[in-house]
C-alpha cells in the first residue's frame, strides 16, 4: 500500500493528509477532513450526491483519487457561504423556493448550479435542466430546483450590477 502527501486548498483552508494512493477523494474530504456536505450516493458516478467544484468544475469526488487532487483547489457546500455567514444565493434560493425535500442531494445540486451559472450566468430552463442533468434528485420532480437556479441567477446577475 503506498501513502501519498496531499494538498489541496479546501473552501479556501490550505490542508495537507497522508493517504493511501487507492482512497477516493470523498473518502478523504468525508472521513479524515470532516467535510461531510458531499454525500456518498452511489459510489458509480451517477447520482452526483457528491460534486465538488475542482480547480473550476464541477467533479463527482466519488470517482477521483485523492492524488489526482494534490494541489488543486476545491469549494464544497460548506465552503458557499458568503463571508459574513449568510447564505450564498443558490442556498437561499433554494432555500426560499423549495428546492430540496429530503436535502440528500442539495449540497452537491447546489455546488453544480453554482458552476453551471458561473460558465452561463442567465442560462435557459433548458440549459438548467441540461446543465444538473448529472446530479440526480428522488424527491422534487426538480421543478423548484429549477426555479432556485433561476431565481439565483437574477439575484447573482443584479447583485454583480450594483458592484
Amino acid at each position: 500500500m503506498q501513502k501519498l502527501d496531499i494538498k489541496m486548498n479546501i473552501n479556501g483552508a490550505d490542508v495537507e493528509v497522508n493517504v493511501d494512493s487507492r482512497t477516493l477523494l470523498i473518502h478523504i474530504l468525508r472521513e479524515e477532513l470532516n467535510i461531510t456536505g458531499p454525500h456518498i450516493g452511489c459510489d458509480t458516478t451517477h447520482c452526483g450526491a457528491c460534486t465538488v467544484d475542482l480547480d473550476g468544475k464541477s467533479v463527482k469526488a466519488c470517482t477521483i483519487f485523492a492524488g489526482q487532487a494534490n494541489g488543486t483547489t476545491i469549494k464544497t457546500i460548506e465552503g458557499m457561504a458568503n463571508a459574513d455567514g449568510t447564505l450564498h444565493a443558490l442556498q437561499a434560493a433554494f432555500k426560499d423556493n423549495h428546492g430540496l425535500q429530503c436535502g440528500f442531494c442539495t449540497p452537491g445540486m447546489i455546488v453544480r448550479a453554482y458552476r453551471l451559472l458561473k460558465e452561463n450566468p442567465n442560462p435557459t430552463e433548458t440549459e438548467i435542466r441540461y446543465g444538473i442533468s448529472g446530479n440526480l434528485c428522488r424527491c422534487t420532480g426538480y421543478q423548484n430546483i429549477v426555479k432556485s437556479i433561476q431565481v439565483a441567477a437574477t439575484e447573482l446577475s443584479q447583485q454583480e450590477a450594483a458592484e
